[in-house]
């Protein structure tokens, strides 16, 4: 019954994932602990396993369309990939509620972000043909790598709501690009948090298999036909609805736990 359940509740993680990008993993956590009342160090590494799968499947075109910024990839994975690690390291020792309340926290900056304008691109780090002056740029790129990894390993989530503004406002780097270099560093931190929370944990592969799996098919059918949307609308009432849901964590963490 729980595989069915999970069915179920990964073929919408993925319908929102197909429609809107990385950032419909958001809901994947809040899901699995109120949804299929899973434990949160349950829930973090099926997350991060959808947020990888998503990722490596959403990457492959922008490879072969040649959108992504290899060297900056690899400045923020040197410093997200410790920082995962030390963020699943974290996780475990803190209270449950402590990391829901957390999560909320984090949704509610991710709402934000989806309800941001992120079309103005910075300059701060371009130089003359639009190569990138990285004694500028790299200390930026390993802050911003350092605090996407930390939340990483902390909370299950890729990050891509605040790589995509860091490479596009704080770094000048195209959004096209941007996305398809987002998509890599979250594959490289999400594979490296999800080594480190599997340690001790037992998860129902049964399970986990059913709601990845739901997740990932029902993605891609909902990419094929997602050019049909009007995804400003769909993200738009997309933040609305993570912020509903943060409010319902912290309301049932604070009061009803």
């Amino acid at each position: 019954m729980m595989a069915v359940t999970g069915l179920g509740f990964g073929a919408l993680i993925g319908v929102l994932l197909g429609l809107l990008g990385g950032g419909g993993s958001i809901l994947a956590v809040p899901v699995l602990v109120f949804g299929l009342d899973l434990g949160v160090q349950e829930a973090i590494p099926m997350s991060l396993i959808v947020v990888a799968a998503a990722s490596a499947v959403g990457v492959l075109p922008k490879i072969r369309a040649r959108q992504i910024r290899w060297r900056m990839a690899a400045i923020f994975g040197a410093a997200g990939i410790p920082a995962s690690i030390a963020g699943s390291a974290i996780s475990r020792h803190l209270p449950e509620s402590a990391l829901l309340i957390g999560f909320a926290i984090v949704m509610v900056v991710a709402g934000v972000r989806m309800l941001a304008d992120q079309d103005n691109t910075g300059t701060a780090c371009k130089v003359d043909a639009g190569q990138v002056n990285w004694r500028r740029c790299a200390p930026r790129s390993l802050a911003a790598g350092l605090a996407v990894g930390l939340l990483t390993g902390l909370f299950g989530v890729g990050g891509g709501f605040l790589i995509i503004p860091a490479l596009v406002v704080v770094l000048g780097v195209e959004m096209s690009t941007a996305i398809g270099t987002s998509l890599l560093i979250i594959i490289a931190n999400s594979v490296a948090g999800l080594f480190s929370h599997l340690n001790g944990v037992s998860l129902d592969w049964s399970l986990t298999a059913a709601f990845v799996g739901a997740a990932m098919l029902a993605s891609l059918v909902a990419g094929h036909f997602g050019t049909r949307v009007d995804t400003a609308r769909l993200q738009r009432w997309f933040a609305y609805l993570v912020f509903l849901v943060a409010v319902y964590v912290l309301v049932d963490t604070i009061f009803l736990r």
